[in-house]
């Protein structure tokens, strides 16, 4: 058989792949169970991108299948066994500061700008006309191939939970979610929340009292936001400054104003993917270590002097004790995600813990609501995805570095991340793309965006890795 230019099979159909992955940018697919039905489960936006990629495929010849509207799959190609493409089509939210329209999905600089542009719309596409291709060109496969499509991978997974309750695990498969050449192994993540007991702490004598306060949304990003309201008894005019002065020093903007008797502060921070807490500035964190240092009510004051003691500059665990490393994977991270509190319901800190292969949770857990329990907090909530690791020698590894290294021209060396990519819901998984390397990880950040001409040479490694798993 003629060997096959995987490039210029994607270069035939770049327009159109390129205006499908704009079609796809432009859903806002963030979660959203407050508007849920049992259609749309996870909210409209997210349906919408689901149905969105099922009608693609049909209108392309796959099989398509919705898996009780939190899932679905595009299949071709005959045999017993399965090489799956996992993918997400849900995003986080867009958050401020934008140049552009966030799902405006435009074209500036050889670039394409939108929320999911890298994470995971852009590369979906991509290994859809991977897919595409090599249907195309009718190339004799023993194996079906499945893109499976998921549309909760940004919070709870409940999508793959479903799917693979109702289909059948693909013998091998990748997840175009992360960075090239091949991740082979990913740290454990943990999610749970440290809640200060609800005791009235009484204090006569303080300056001011926390009513409300709040920064975050999610476990895995570094909160960019937080704001807090409180009643000041003495000193307003000192509180004020001291707070202008730590904004300077902390190189961070923000302001303070005064509404109907409360003074509100509120500071930015940057954002960034939770898996490495130290990539962005926490807001939460920033302001929890502001007001530790003044004088309020017992139990705001109890609740902030602990996250800025055992949270606030330390992301690898080791004031809470539970610091831990492996050469596979690295460092245990904290990214506390989440900040709450108020003067009716106390406080709360959502954690997201990204812990190495080696790593003990059982253990780590002890220790931990051992140093938590003796500060008066509890943990609740807790979930846990277990770290995955593929051997080095497997078919699957193999076969992606030959792939890789033909296309490329580099080694491709093995990686390991604190990321958690749908490879781990398989049992012979890697996450493969598309990030090459040198270029910066701008996941979950404003101003996302994805190169075309690193789509492009996605889409050809994809076709080419799809072809050889699978023939």
């Amino acid at each position: 058989m003629t060997s096959i230019n995987w490039t210029q099979e994607v270069e035939k159909r770049q327009s159109d792949l390129i205006k499908d992955a704009q079609e796809l940018l432009k859903i806002k697919s963030v979660l959203d169970e407050e508007n849920s039905s049992p259609e749309a489960p996870l909210g409209e936006g997210v349906k919408e991108a689901l149905d969105f990629m099922l009608q693609l495929g049909e209108k392309d010849g796959f099989t398509p299948k919705n898996v009780g509207n939190l899932a679905g799959h595009l299949e071709f190609g005959q045999g017993d066994e399965i090489v799956g493409v996992l993918c997400h089509v849900d995003v986080v939210p867009e958050g401020d500061g934008w140049t552009s329209d966030p799902y405006g999905a435009e074209i500036r600089d050889g670039k394409i700008y939108a929320r999911g542009a890298i994470d995971d719309k852009g590369p979906t596409m991509a290994a859809y006309y991977a897919m595409k291709i090599v249907k195309e060109l009718g190339l004799p496969l023993n194996k079906r191939v499945r893109m499976i499509i998921g549309t909760d991978e940004e919070s709870d997974w409940r999508c793959v939970d479903h799917y693979f309750e109702h289909e059948e695990m693909p013998a091998m498969g990748f997840a175009p979610d992360a960075d090239f050449p091949i991740i082979y192994a990913e740290k454990g993540i943990a999610d749970y929340d440290l809640v200060s007991n609800t005791a009235v702490i009484a204090k006569e004598d303080f300056d001011a009292e926390v009513i409300e306060f709040s920064s975050g949304r999610r476990y895995n990003m570094v909160p960019d936001f937080a704001k807090v309201s409180l009643v000041v008894q003495q000193g307003q005019t000192d509180i004020v400054q001291r707070f202008e002065e730590f904004k300077k020093n902390n190189e961070l903007d923000g302001k303070a104003v005064v509404e109907s008797g409360k003074l509100i502060l509120e500071l930015e921070g940057v954002s960034a993917h939770g898996m490495e807490p130290d990539n962005g500035k926490n807001a939460g964190l920033y302001m929890a270590s502001f007001l530790s240092e003044i004088n309020l009510d017992g139990n705001s004051e109890k609740f902030f002097q602990f996250v800025a003691k055992y949270l606030g500059k330390d992301s690898r665990g080791r004031e809470l004790g539970v610091a831990y490393t492996d050469d596979i994977t690295g460092d245990l991270t904290i990214n506390v995600g989440k900040l709450a509190y108020s003067r009716e319901n106390g406080g709360r800190a959502g954690l997201n813990m990204r812990y190495p292969v080696t790593t003990n949770l059982e253990k780590t857990k002890e220790i931990l609501i051992g140093v938590i329990e003796a500060e008066g907090f509890s943990i609740e909530n807790f979930s846990n995805s277990n770290p995955h690791h593929v051997d080095e020698n497997d078919f699957l590894v193999q076969t992606l570095k030959k792939v890789y290294e033909e296309q490329v021209g580099e080694k491709a060396e093995l990686i390991s991340i604190g990321g958690g990519t749908y490879a781990r819901s398989l049992k012979s998984g890697v996450a493969f793309g598309p990030l090459f390397p040198g270029r910066p990880d701008i996941a979950h950040q404003k101003d996302e965006y994805m190169i075309i001409e690193d789509l492009l040479r996605a889409t050809a490694i994809y076709a080419q890795a799809i072809y050889e798993l699978a023939k």
